[in-house]
């Protein structure tokens, strides 16, 4: 038996919606899951990480599909896997949350009594430890997220259509674990206040597709003015995004890739070419040279491939 699946790339926060509010994006990795023949995991890479992602047991789905066997209460088996990332590693773009995801999911297929999505949900937030990026992989669209007592909360929606997507990925790697650190513990009312202001007017504007208010309803306080000085050129590419015509701009997660977003205006809108430009220049002259993927919403989460 074999089960292969495709999981999406996510971006979260979108600036003020801080552990809170995600978007899954059409760039996939696919997961092969099957039992090894011999007495230890195989583990095949190719893509982006390859050479660089651990190729044994200690790979992050096969982490996950043993924690969904043992959360059904039977033993794992002895995993084969094979994987090609089209997301980078480190990046912003939920590459963790898309091993944890493609884990569960493929695992799942293999139990005489399959969990239920929200059940994975609840073992992927489990695995994670925040839910923004492992909820739109698996569900895909958007989702808005938070905690209620002693459970989550995921609400999902999609998008209006004709949302674009520009993400600029510069050379620079940057761990999520350094992200939360530089943090504070608390920040004062007013930002909390403005970041409340902020999340609602970019929920509205993702739903109803009036692009007018993303110009500053990607504003946030509490954490992109502490992490963009840890990324060289990242404040500039911001700013140079706006100004080339991006609706909006922010820290896709923790960084280091920016995310520029628009509703298109038919056909002929010319702003995924000058905004890409604004972003390379931005970056290039931070000495920190980037890469530009375009791309748009996925609106089916991770799915079966076989």
């Amino acid at each position: 038996m074999e089960i292969k699946v495709s999981v999406p790339a996510t971006s979260a926060n979108l600036g003020p919606g801080f552990d809170s509010i995600g978007l899954a994006l059409q760039i996939y990795n696919e997961l092969t899951l099957s039992v090894a023949a011999g007495p230890h995991p195989a583990v095949e890479i190719t893509g982006e990480g390859a050479g660089l992602l651990p190729e044994d047991g200690s790979h992050l789905s096969l982490r996950a599909a043993d924690a969904l066997f043992e959360a059904a209460g039977l033993p794992p088996p002895i995993w084969r896997l094979r994987q090609h990332n089209r997301i980078p590693p480190a990046s912003g773009l939920g590459s963790s949350a898309a091993a944890i995801v493609g884990g569960l999911f493929a695992a799942n297929a293999f139990l005489p009594e399959p969990f239920s999505r929200e059940q994975l949900l609840e073992l992927a937030i489990a695995l994670e430890g925040h839910p923004d990026n492992v909820a739109p992989a698996l569900c895909g669209g958007m989702v808005i997220c938070g905690r209620d007592h002693e459970r989550w909360r995921t609400l999902h929606a999609l998008p209006a259509p004709g949302l674009r997507l520009l993400l600029a990925l510069p050379e620079s790697t940057f761990s999520t674990a350094g992200a939360r650190r530089v943090l504070p513990e608390q920040v004062p009312r007013s930002d909390a206040v403005f970041n409340l202001g902020r999340a609602a007017a970019l929920t509205a504007a993702l739903i109803t597709g009036d692009e007018a208010p993303l110009s500053w309803a990607c504003e946030d306080r509490l954490h992109q003015p502490y992490r963009l000085p840890l990324i060289r050129g990242a404040g500039a590419a911001l700013e140079a995004a706006r100004r080339a015509g991006a609706g909006g701009a922010a820290l896709s997660g923790a960084g280091p890739s920016i995310i520029a977003l628009w509703f298109e205006r038919g056909a002929s809108d010319p702003r995924t070419e000058s905004v890409a430009a604004a972003l390379r220049d931005a970056f290039s002259g931070a000495g920190n040279p980037c890469r530009i993927i375009s791309t748009t919403i996925d609106r089916t989460g991770a799915t079966r491939l076989d």
